[in-house]
């Protein structure tokens, strides 16, 4: 059941993709419109039926994805935003209402994770349907405003939003080609064997540095626990579940100071229109470091 839901929201996901190559298409003002529509159908073919094409062809399809943002050839259109000053009305009507919508997301995708057979991700399905529909029960606008607002909000944010899935694909690969074994072989020299409090902030500060570099913390923890944390850490005994789940948050303290995690940092700085398109990071990296430290000393505390 769960993998047939599953699939159901990824032919959402598709359907969504598809209307924006749609809205791109027609929008004769684009300045890129042929190649932003390429684009976005290409994704929508890739959610909707990727699980029954071979492999290779899905990869010729990133390919000419990736070759059409090489380009510039992914742009964001001419689809405007409502003014201002009735965005602010809007604002002040609802107040801190507005974020009932998107606290919902996490309620129902952690309940569904946690009472229910689901998986989370199915939940986070599930709650982005109903914060659509409590969104739309809030506001009382036409539904049509869903396909215009969804294609404005994601050709603005354009490739960077698969960019989580390409990087999270590329951990797995470096895991398969044996990166986290070099890295083993690197560390072994420099930490002391037995040192705990050595190995646990090799462990941490790893995936925090890992993470810059790929831009996600899930493609960074395969690697990162293969090279470090296996030989490190729970061959010391550490508590797998404990010192697993601080590794991956650990990593996120990385997210915080990387423009690689581009759909955290540069995309939210482009939207605010920031004079300076790091000016999210900058801010960020005293909370990182800080955070990061904290996983070494819980990992410390708690894992052992």
């Amino acid at each position: 059941m769960g993998a047939i839901l599953l699939e159901g929201l990824y032919v959402m996901a598709g359907l969504v993709s598809l209307v924006t190559a749609f809205m791109a298409f027609k929008d004769s003002k684009h300045p890129t419109r042929i190649g932003t529509t390429i684009f976005w159908s290409l994704l929508a073919l890739v959610f909707i039926v990727g699980k029954y094409v071979p492999a290779q062809l899905i990869g010729v399809i990133l390919l000419v994805m990736g070759v059409l943002t090489a380009t510039k050839q992914v742009n964001f259109g001419s689809q405007t935003n409502a003014e201002e000053s009735v965005r602010e009305e809007r604002s002040k009507q609802f107040g801190n209402k507005l974020f009932v919508p998107a606290m919902s997301i996490a309620v129902i995708a952690f309940a569904v994770a946690q009472f229910t057979p689901l998986s989370g991700l199915v939940g986070l399905g599930f709650g982005a349907i109903t914060a659509t529909v409590i969104a739309l029960m809030m506001t009382k606008v036409e539904v049509g405003y869903i396909a215009y607002d969804g294609s404005r909000l994601l050709q603005q944010v354009g490739s960077a939003s698969i960019l989580p899935q390409l990087l999270a694909a590329l951990g797995s690969l470096f895991a398969a080609a044996g990166v986290g074994e070099v890295i083993a072989a690197g560390i072994s020299g420099v930490i002391p064997q037995g040192n705990i409090l050595a190995g646990v902030a090799a462990y941490c500060i790893g995936m925090a540095v890992f993470t810059m570099i790929m831009g996600n913390a899930f493609a960074a923890f395969a690697v990162i626990t293969a090279g470090i944390g296996m030989p490190f850490v729970y061959s010391q005994g550490a508590d797998p579940a404990a010192a697993g789940a601080l590794a991956l948050t650990a990593g996120y303290c990385g997210t915080l100071m990387t423009p690689m995690a581009a759909n955290f940092n540069i995309v939210p700085a482009a939207i605010l229109e920031t004079k300076n398109k790091n000016r999210v990071i900058i801010s960020q990296v005293p909370f990182g470091i800080v955070l990061l430290a904290a996983h070494i000393v819980l990992m410390y505390v708690i894992a052992f």
